[in-house]
């Protein structure tokens, strides 16, 4: 890599590497670690090509996507029991039930299965219509729409207190950097 290329990737890397691992840390079910070594395989692997890529963001957050396909496509699995970090203390005034709404969620995307999370962080959190999660994932549309349908029905299973928060409920849900955001009727 040359000095330009080389600049240019620490410049990459050091303007969306948080919003990378906010995406790689929902595909993991809120496995920090986990989602640390999937970003930085991601970066090694763009850093080897990086001389050739036309849109970075959009690159690796591929790789991050395949990457995490090949994890839950092994045929071991992981024995581990994941659990959601605390949140973290803030001057905000009782943000107490944004942080236990947002500790449900995690507590339920880690019981989904690999697919089943990754289907609802490309469809919800990436915004992704749902031809692109086809694409990427490598599968049929009905297959993307099955799993969605499932995935939603199993996360309203495993925790049924965020069925109350549909529009319209005036009650506040987490955002896609995690702090609340109210929803108006």
């Amino acid at each position: 890599m040359d000095a330009q290329a080389d600049e240019s990737f620490r410049e990459f890397v050091a303007g969306r590497s948080s919003a990378l691992l906010k995406a790689a840390v929902l595909l993991t079910g809120g496995d920090r670690h986990a989602a640390e070594d999937l970003l930085q395989n991601a970066l090694v692997k763009a850093a080897g090509r990086w001389h050739r890529i036309d849109e970075p963001e959009a690159y690796v957050r591929r790789i991050l996507y395949r990457q995490q396909i090949s994890r839950w496509r092994l045929k071991w699995r992981r024995r581990e029991i994941m659990v959601a970090e605390p949140p973290v203390a803030s001057a905000v005034p009782d943000a107490s039930g944004a942080a236990e709404l947002r500790l449900v969620l995690r507590t339920a995307l880690s019981r989904l299965t690999a697919r089943q999370r990754t289907v609802l962080v490309l469809r919800y959190f990436e915004d992704l219509p749902e031809a692109d999660v086809a694409r990427l994932l490598g599968c049929s549309v009905g297959t993307v729409r099955s799993t969605t349908h499932r995935s939603l029905a199993r996360l309203r299973t495993l925790a049924p207190e965020l069925a109350a928060l549909g529009p319209g409920a005036g009650a506040q849900v987490p955002s896609r950097d995690f702090s609340p955001v109210e929803v108006r009727p």
